[in-house]
Order: C-alpha cells, then sequence, then structure tokens
C-alpha cells in the first residue's frame, strides 16, 4: 500500500477516536472489519455509544447510510422493500428497503423475532435480495453493524447461530474509562461533531482497500497455525461448538486488515491473537462462564 493511500486511513482512525473517546481497540477492530469485507456485531448496554460508532464509520468513508431500529413488531418487508402495483403506470414496482444501502445500521437486533432477524441471511452473506422471486444485488460495499442488547435484558430473542455466524467479529464498548468520561462531561457532546465530519475516503478507495487486505500475505507457518486453533475448537471437550469452514476463512481476512492497519503487507500470530477474542460469538464453550478463546489460545502454541 503507497504511503499516501496508509496515511489517509491513519488519519481516518485518528479522526474516529476523536469522535469515539477512549475506545481505540474497538474503534480499529471496526474498521478492520470493513476493510475485510465482513459485518460487525456490537454487543452491550444502551448508551454507550453503538450507533454513534456506526455514524462515525459512515460518514469517515463517505458512505451511504441507512438505520433500522429492529422491535418486535418489524416485519421482513420493512427491511428488505416491497413491491406495491403502482396504479398509473399499470404495473407493479419494488420499492427498495433500508437494506439497500451501503452500510446498514440493525440497531438492537435481538428486539426483533427470529423470522424478522432473516430477513438479513441472504443479504450479509450472498450481497443480495431476493422480493417475490426476484432477485436484487445489494449496493456495494456492503456493511451491517448491528447492535445487541444484553440476553438478560426483557424483551430480547436470542440469535440464532446461522445469524451469529454471519459477523466476522463481535465487540463491547463498555463504559469509558475515567479520563475519557471526564472530557465528554466538560467538553460538548462529541456527537454533535458528526454534522461537521468530512470524508477521509470514499467507496471506490474502501473497495481498493479491500483489495489490498486480500494481498496481504499469510504464510504457510501463519496458515499452520490458524488451521490449529481451527482444529482445536472442532475437537476439544471444552467446545460444544467449533468454528464453521466461514468462520475460519473470516478469522484469516480480519487477520490480514489488521496486519494492514498497523502498516504491514503481512501477516504475524500476533494479528491473529488480536482478533480471535472477538470471535466468540463463533463458538459454544460446554461450561457457561468459560473464557472459550483464551482457552483455546493457551492450548494452541504458535508452530
Amino acid at each position: 500500500m503507497n504511503h499516501e493511500l496508509q496515511n489517509k486511513l491513519d488519519l481516518l482512525v485518528e479522526k474516529a477516536n476523536q469522535i469515539i473517546l477512549g475506545k481505540p481497540e474497538a474503534t480499529k477492530l471496526s474498521i478492520a472489519t470493513l476493510l475485510a469485507n465482513g459485518h460487525l456485531l456490537i454487543t452491550d448496554k444502551p448508551g454507550v455509544g453503538k450507533t454513534t460508532l456506526a455514524n462515525v464509520i459512515a460518514r469517515l468513508f463517505g458512505l451511504d447510510f441507512k438505520r433500522v431500529q429492529f422491535t418486535s413488531d418489524l416485519l421482513p418487508a420493512d427491511i428488505t422493500g416491497v413491491t406495491i402495483f403502482d396504479q398509473e403506470a399499470q404495473q407493479f414496482t419494488f420499492h427498495a428497503g433500508p437494506l439497500f444501502a451501503q452500510l446498514v445500521l440493525a440497531d438492537e437486533i435481538n428486539r426483533a423475532t427470529p423470522k424478522c432477524q432473516s430477513a438479513l441471511l441472504e443479504g450479509m452473506e450472498e450481497r443480495q435480495v431476493t422480493v417475490d422471486r426476484q432477485t436484487r444485488p445489494l449496493p456495494k460495499p456492503f456493511f451491517v453493524i448491528a447492535t445487541r442488547n444484553p440476553d438478560e435484558q426483557s424483551g430480547t430473542f436470542s440469535l440464532p447461530d446461522s445469524q451469529l455466524d454471519r459477523f466476522m467479529l463481535g465487540i463491547s464498548l463498555g463504559y469509558p474509562d475515567r479520563q475519557a468520561e471526564r472530557e465528554m462531561l466538560i467538553n460538548p457532546d462529541p456527537r454533535t461533531r458528526l454534522e461537521d465530519l468530512q470524508p477521509v475516503l470514499n467507496a471506490d478507495t474502501l473497495a481498493l482497500l479491500q483489495t489490498q487486505v486480500q494481498k496481504v500475505t499469510a504464510s504457510t507457518a501463519l496458515l499452520d497455525y490458524l488451521q490449529n486453533l481451527l482444529a482445536f475448537s472442532r475437537q476439544d471437550n471444552a467446545f460444544q461448538s467449533g468454528y464453521s469452514p466461514r468462520a475460519g476463512m473470516s478469522l484469516l481476512a480480519a487477520s490480514r486488515s489488521w496486519a494492514l492497519l498497523s502498516g504491514r503487507d503481512y501477516v504475524l500470530p500476533e494479528d491473529l491473537q488480536a482478533v480471535i477474542p472477538h470471535t466468540s460469538h463463533h463458538l459454544s464453550a460446554r461450561e457457561p462462564g468459560t473464557d472459550i478463546t483464551q482457552f483455546l489460545l493457551d492450548h494452541v502454541s504458535i508452530p
């Protein structure tokens, strides 16, 4: 990657951190997911900045942004769109839903019923939507950021494994540290600066960066390490279910993206270890409360 592009990427990360205070790792992971052409799941309590983070990423990349508030009465057609008969034209016309955007925020996704959640499945995996037996492509790039309330909160539905597996990484913002919160209390709300936030990159440059991510070198030894991690998750008794092949490919893509954001064109084991803690939604532990990704890292050594 040339220096000019690297400088713009560094500037983008810097500007994001000026709005999302005290969460540099979460910001970097979010950007890495987009560069790797994946989708992001944010699980956290209300009011910690999940929606603001999605807005910041959309503005800095210059992407068309739409937000869907998921509720129990939401219908699949409210997301994908609907075909309506036009009396004047005497023909059926498709009215695209909010899913037809470059960046879609599925806010509080687990407040909607499983039937409604399933409206995202085809789009997230195949970048297309089928309505009334007609398939329509989604915009490029296409990136879903979903926010999820903790399962113990009332009025939530569990996300099925098929949905969870489509999210490349999952993060949690958590409460700000004391210094970041003091800055929030003293200075104006950072969200008010969103209106003045200008794009640093555009969709074309993002497509170029996503191509660059695919070219980041993963050595034979690195692939051996990755496959050892995948195999261990599928075979060890501590796991009820391990990484799927799709999750394995997502893990490699996220590692490549993390390496690119770190200014390298090759993947180190440290890149893999940096993103693995954010893939626990791909796994299931037999013993509740187990830090399953840390268990995985502790038991699989680097070749």
